[in-house]
């Protein structure tokens, strides 16, 4: 299978049929924490309202989460953290040109996190990690380290390949990065964003074109004008 199948299969997985079982609970837990999270902040969240909104007691859930850090770690873990294998093990097969790899890792990443609730931990982040060191470390190491390496692997394809120029590694990741994190903080702040939410895959789509053809009319177009 090539990438662009294997990943837009990957960005639509199956909705399983939740069932209420003793060991469906820790997903129903970090289902809660995640809503409550997004919607209340880090800080303000208390584990007896997690507990709560999932039907359980909380004696319960410190049976699967000794704290409310813990919790956290495992909400990222399983609605983020757990893409970036399948992204990795996708893009080794791929055999296309690098614009189009680009382009289907975009798209999946926005169909399996920027188009979810679990893009909301980025504004949480943003806004309490200077609070909480921890989880701000633990963001970095898990979550945008492994994306920015993914996003340095395409980019190392695509020179090696001579489909892009070599630039600065560091600052090429950041470029293509950039976009992905303004999407998730737009789109997660109503009261900045106002009534002008955008449509995030045509403003990745957008952000692709400009990244890769520029914004400015090709020279050819003057040199072919009479």
């Amino acid at each position: 299978m090539n990438l662009p199948t294997r990943l837009l299969k990957l960005a639509c997985p199956a909705t399983p049929k939740r069932e209420r079982r003793k060991d469906a609970r820790p997903r129903e837990l970090l289902d809660a924490a995640l809503a409550l999270f997004v919607e209340q902040g880090f800080a303000a969240t208390k584990v007896e309202d997690v507990a709560k909104r999932a039907g359980v007691s909380k004696g319960t859930l410190f049976l699967y989460f000794a704290t409310k850090e813990e919790l956290f770690k495992a909400v990222v873990r399983e609605n983020i953290v757990g893409q970036f294998s399948e992204f990795n093990v996708a893009l080794d097969s791929f055999t296309g040109n690098t614009e189009t790899l680009l382009r289907t890792f975009m798209s999946a990443w926005w169909h399996r996190v920027g188009a979810t609730h679990s893009a909301g931990i980025c504004k949480l982040m943003v806004s309490e990690g200077r609070q909480f060191p921890e989880l701000a470390e633990f963001y970095r190491t898990e979550v945008i380290d492994p994306a920015c390496q993914i996003i340095g692997r395409v980019l190392a394809r695509g020179v090696q390949r001579g489909e892009m120029r070599a630039l600065p590694a560091q600052h090429s990741i950041y470029t293509l990065l950039a976009p992905i994190l303004f999407l998730m903080l737009w789109n997660s702040a109503p009261g900045l964003s106002g009534t002008l939410a955008l449509d995030g895959q045509a403003f990745l789509d957008t952000q692709i074109d400009v990244l890769l053809h520029g914004i400015g009319v090709q020279p050819s177009t003057f040199a072919s004008a009479p």
